[in-house]
């Protein structure tokens, strides 16, 4: 380590190495990673693990819920914990919470002991992500803020979309607890480099230590408590919404209503508080309002469209969960192609550019998937994903960049948290949306089709005939054979049905995506920088 003594002091004073930011980026990228990872590789292995901890269908998807819940709930408050505790405190505090909590989840004996450790996983998991995105900003200096940023898209992008091929993996191939226990040595590797090589820069811990002796006097217990009031119920409302058939659910109601009246308590209470838990007042700024609402408005159409593919091959197609995420490889692939390439171009060429080229690419993608249907095969599939995943990369990269341009670094914590927490909650919001018009679509088509079925129809008439012969062929007597060509021709209809309803949908995926593209002139460019201009304040160990 190289030193300098001081010729004005007693003691010596010590100058760190030049930072190195790619040690940096791969010590916290793991955390990122694994928390990105686990949003969706347990969904896979839910029939394994309901089976093993003894609960219903709809009982165990609190094993998402809670995780999810837990996510965004210290979302929002890791600049709050970052000043009182210390930023590399934190994300090392949560890193182990994660990793402690995906080695009890693979030893659940029960629901209850399964939703509590996947909790502990989300409150874990919550700070990862946005602290990293703070101390990758801090790091890379101004003209390499778009690599910082597609490093960042793709532990964020990529993770959710091999999460269902690996966990198809490991569960066709292992026990469904391993889908955790995989997290315990990346998660012990990651601890280790942060606590190593990462840094926090002295005038940045003065400042916050500054500002911790403000909150200390001035808790803001309240602030804190509305905002897990309201985004938990919140999350609950988007997570069990569709399960509850909506607002025909008193619960579902509550929880819209009681959601509605913490946030904005919380609002008013975060705009007087003398030393607000979360600093609401970073959205004055166009630049960090501009960015982060458009990149939850893309978010939402993203996530609902990565949502809708899988489930149309698996339940349609018939493929299994590693077939599935087999086929949606090659988007994965194309990301981490792209992401590098559009991180170079950052800076070069304007956001705006980029991200109407990347609204057209996807929405072109999900147009293309508007056409599928039960004789749809992987080649079609992979064209159609490569498109999104072209349009993915070159949206998620300048949007992130952009919307934190302006952020002073002392402020980065707070606003990278807020932004993944708008982020999280758009992509709920257009889960919650497609599924519910998924299921809705569905019975409009059944309903359209089985309207046509009438016996006195020739066509319908001649198919009856035509497989009632060959039933009875096969050994079936007349009546039986006529029951099961009944049953055959509703099962035909049920799956045409939700081929149109899916077909619909991916219209549906399209034309937001046209919607969205005029709100790019609403991304406002920094003009002058500020946080991302100032010279890199996270030293490295060497």
């Amino acid at each position: 380590m190289a030193t300098s003594v001081a010729t004005t002091g007693a003691l010596p004073a010590v100058r760190r190495a030049p930072t190195n930011k790619w040690l940096v980026t791969l010590s916290v990228t793991f955390g990122t990673l694994m928390g990105a990872i686990d949003s969706s590789i347990v969904n896979v292995a839910l029939p394994q693990i309901r089976g093993a901890v003894g609960a219903t269908v709809q009982e165990i998807t609190w094993a998402t819920t809670g995780f999810v819940i837990a996510t965004v709930m210290v979302m929002p408050l890791t600049g709050f914990l970052g000043r009182l505790f210390g930023q590399k405190r934190v994300y090392l505090a949560c890193l182990v919470l994660f990793v402690a909590g995906s080695f009890l989840c693979g030893f659940a004996w029960n629901l209850p002991t399964l939703v509590l450790f996947r909790f502990l996983q989300g409150l874990g998991a919550g700070a990862l992500q946005p602290t990293e995105q703070a101390i990758l900003r801090q790091t890379f200096p101004p003209k390499e803020q778009g690599t910082a940023m597609a490093i960042f898209g793709m532990a964020v992008m990529v993770g959710p979309a091999i999460g269902p091929t690996l966990g198809g993996y490991i569960v066709d191939n292992w026990h469904w607890s391993w889908i955790f226990f995989i997290n315990v040595p990346v998660g012990i590797l990651g601890f280790f480099m942060v606590a190593r090589f990462v840094q926090e820069d002295e005038q940045l811990r003065t400042t916050a230590r500054v500002e911790a002796e403000r909150q200390r006097k001035h808790m803001d217990w309240s602030g804190i408590t509305l905002l897990c009031m309201g985004l938990a119920t919140l999350q609950y409302f988007l997570e069990e919404g569709q399960a509850d058939d909506w607002f025909e659910s008193p619960v579902i109601i509550a929880c819209a209503l009681f959601a509605a009246t913490c946030l904005i308590a919380f609002v008013i209470r975060e705009l007087t508080a003398v030393a607000p838990a979360v600093n609401l007042r970073l959205f004055k700024d166009p630049v960090f309002a501009s960015g982060t609402m458009l990149g939850a408005l893309v978010f939402a159409v993203l996530m609902a469209s990565m949502f809708l593919l899988p489930v149309f091959m698996q339940e349609l197609l018939g493929f299994t969960a590693t077939q599935s995420g087999m086929s949606l490889m090659p988007r994965t692939l194309v990301m981490m192609l792209m992401m590098p390439i559009v991180g170079r171009l950052y800076g070069k060429v304007p956001a705006r550019v980029l991200v109407g080229i990347g609204i057209v690419f996807a929405g072109f993608g999900a147009f293309e998937m508007s056409h599928f249907s039960l004789a749809t095969g992987s080649g079609n599939i992979i064209a159609a994903i490569a498109l999104q995943g072209v349009g993915f990369s070159l949206m998620f990269v300048p949007l992130s960049a952009t919307a934190l341009a302006n952020i002073p670094r002392e402020r980065m914590a707070d606003a990278t948290g807020l932004n993944s927490l708008l982020r999280q909650i758009g992509g709920s919001m257009g889960l919650a949306i497609f599924t519910t018009l998924l299921s809705r679509y569905s019975v409009q088509a059944k309903a359209s089709l089985a309207a046509h079925l009438n016996p006195e129809r020739l066509e319908v008439a001649s198919r009856m005939a035509a497989t009632q012969k060959g039933l009875m062929q096969r050994g079936l007597d007349s009546a039986g054979a006529q029951m099961a060509s009944l049953q055959m021709m509703a099962g035909n209809v049920s799956r045409q049905a939700m081929v149109l309803a899916f077909d619909k949908l991916f219209v549906l995926a399209a034309l937001m995506f046209v919607v969205v593209l005029p709100l790019i002139y609403f991304l406002k460019a920094a003009p002058g920088g500020g946080g991302s201009h100032e010279k890199p304040h996270i030293d490295v160990e060497i």
